[in-house]
Parts: structure tokens; C-alpha cells; sequence
């Protein structure tokens, strides 16, 4: 089973404040962290720490974030997140041009950082997402289970879908039509009030009658507190 302990996340950020912020937040997560200040420590971290996945800041002296994602795609089966202070165009291209696997423009959520390592890792290292634990949820993709409180809840295809996008995205909150985009697909042709009926559905299996786990945020969507 995947648990956030399992996996191993480098931070390489020249800016104290940031690395020691998601440093920090990653470690109550439950991750396993380190960081470095500067391109040529990180790389040199990432060949002793040897992590699943390295969030980068580009704009670094020395070697920049450009060249540590080309040295670690090199060198290392690694995920890579880049973090830059501009939204460039240019920028994004060259990044993933390099290998990178996602990028993110500062300021950015830190619960958004949270769901783009989960996708990654998803995308990354398919192996250790046959099972994943999160807060109170226990998802089994082989099985196409999940289990709340230790308790298997009886879910449809769809359900499924939905209580896995979401607890995986948990606190973000979702549009009924980003939701039907990524759990229905984008040629879905019905109303989004599907998304309604749906949520009540798994509201009641999981004795939601208070919407505290599932929480309807007016206006918005819907979002998963995990407490």
C-alpha cells in the first residue's frame, strides 16, 4: 500500500522561506523529505537520497532548475515538479522539453502541490498505486475499492471514479464541470446536475448526512476534508 512515509521527496529551492515551508508541510503529510539550497547540492542530494520525486525551483544561481531537471532525468528514474516565479510560456516549454513532469507558477496552493505529487507519483510509479492510504480513506485500484474507516464501501464504476478523484484532489475544491471533465470525460454529453446525484449517492454510503467529508462549497463545488 502506498502511504506518503514510503516516498521520498527532494525540495531544491535557493529561497530559505519556501524550502523550509514545503519542507515542512511535506513532513506533516507524512513524507519523507530532504532539501537543498543550490542546483549542484541537489543534484548531489538526489544521488545519496535517491527520491521518488524533486520539487525545482528554476530561477536558482549556478546551476539553475533547468539543468538539474536534465542532470536528474539523466541520471535517475525521478519525477519532476518545477516551480518558477514567472508564468512564461517559454519557460513551461523548456521545462518539460528537459523531462519534467509538471510545473507550477509561485504563489501556488500548497494543498494544489499535494494533489500534483499524488498524479505524479500516479503517473510515475504506477506500482505503489495499486493501494494508496489517505487520511481516513483506503483506495485499491486493483480491486476498484475503497474502504472508509476500514469499512468497503459498496460504490459503482462511476462512484468510484468520483470518491477517488476527489479524495486523491482532497481539499480542492472542484466545479461540476471540472469534475465531469476528469471523472465523466469531456465528451460527456449530460447536465451537470449528474454530479449531484452522484455526490448524494456517496454521502449516504459513507454516512455523510452532515456533508463534513464531502463538503459542498456554494458556488464552487465540492471538496473532501479529510479533518
Amino acid at each position: 500500500m502506498y502511504k506518503p512515509q514510503d516516498i521520498k521527496v527532494l525540495v531544491i529551492d535557493d529561497e530559505l522561506s519556501i524550502s523550509q515551508f514545503l519542507t515542512l508541510g511535506l513532513q506533516n503529510e507524512g513524507y519523507n523529505v530532504e532539501s537543498a539550497q543550490d542546483g549542484i547540492s541537489g543534484v548531489n542530494k538526489a544521488k545519496e537520497f535517491q527520491p521518488h520525486i524533486a520539487i525545482v525551483d528554476v530561477m536558482m544561481p549556478g546551476m539553475n532548475g533547468f539543468e538539474v531537471c536534465s542532470m536528474l532525468k539523466t541520471t535517475q528514474n525521478i519525477a519532476i515538479i518545477m516551480l518558477t516565479a514567472k508564468d512564461e510560456v517559454d519557460d513551461r516549454v523548456k521545462g518539460l522539453t528537459l523531462g519534467a513532469d509538471d510545473y507550477m507558477v509561485k504563489p501556488f496552493s500548497f494543498q494544489e502541490l499535494l494533489a500534483r505529487i499524488h498524479a505524479r507519483i500516479r503517473d510515475h510509479y504506477p506500482q505503489l498505486m495499486n493501494e494508496l492510504a489517505i487520511g481516513s480513506f483506503r483506495i485499491d485500484d486493483a480491486r476498484k475499492e475503497i474502504a472508509y474507516k476500514d469499512s468497503v464501501l459498496t460504490l459503482s464504476t462511476t462512484e468510484y471514479g468520483l470518491l477517488k478523484y476527489l479524495v486523491i484532489n482532497h481539499g480542492i475544491v472542484h466545479s461540476k464541470a471540472k469534475i465531469l471533465d476528469r471523472v465523466w470525460g469531456y465528451d460527456f454529453g449530460g447536465q451537470e446536475n449528474i454530479v449531484e446525484v452522484y455526490v448524494r449517492s456517496i454521502r449516504e454510503k459513507l454516512g455523510d448526512a452532515d456533508h463534513t467529508i464531502i463538503r459542498t462549497i456554494r458556488g464552487s463545488g465540492y471538496m473532501v476534508d479529510l479533518g
